[in-house]
């Protein structure tokens, strides 16, 4: 456990340090009509991982009173994030309605936001620790039924995969140059 938390820290970090020193020009711009800005992109990794931390608290919370908040036989055992998401994504999902960008604001305040996110995962890990992460289940609204563990890897490859693309928008030839 401690390692995949540290694998999500240095994910959140190295998104942070993509976002760091952007202007308000360069954080609000879009490549696209249809795509989203940074400014947006971190709003949505906010929403993500507070509502992907809180549904594993959740899901511990009902182990811990006898009553799971999800029953069945897990789809994914024994898989990666990476192999859930390549059976489970299209090339372009679709974001759940709860997890889109709304806010808006100043890009320092999610970025302080995300680094609010740390303490609520370390906390959730010392609550873990006399459970097996393997048996709790907290269903991700795209992939299904995952495991604590897949869980804490998707946080990890959710950062990863939206600090691409934040590099992808800074590396577009139309991007603010200040």
């Amino acid at each position: 456990m401690n390692q995949l938390i540290q694998e999500v820290e240095r994910a959140r970090q190295d998104f942070i340090d993509s976002l760091s020193g952007l202007s308000s020009q360069q954080y609000r711009y879009q490549p696209a009509p249809d795509q989203w800005a940074i400014l947006e992109i971190a709003e949505h990794m906010v929403w993500a991982e507070q509502i992907g931390v809180n549904g594993m608290w959740k899901a511990l919370e009902g182990i811990k009173n006898g009553a799971p908040i999800w029953a069945g036989t897990p789809t994914h055992v024994g898989r990666t994030i990476e192999e859930v998401v390549d059976l489970t994504w299209q090339t372009r999902e679709k974001v759940p309605e709860v997890a889109k960008p709304r806010w808006g604001g100043a890009l320092d305040f999610w970025i302080a936001a995300l680094k609010a996110c740390a303490p609520i995962l370390a906390a959730l890990k010392v609550a873990l620790a006399e459970y097996d992460p393997a048996e709790i289940i907290y269903p991700h609204p795209i992939s299904g039924p995952l495991n604590v563990v897949q869980r804490i890897e998707f946080l990890r490859f959710h950062l990863d995969r939206h600090r691409a693309q934040v590099e992808r928008i800074k590396a577009d030839p139309a991007f603010p140059t200040e």
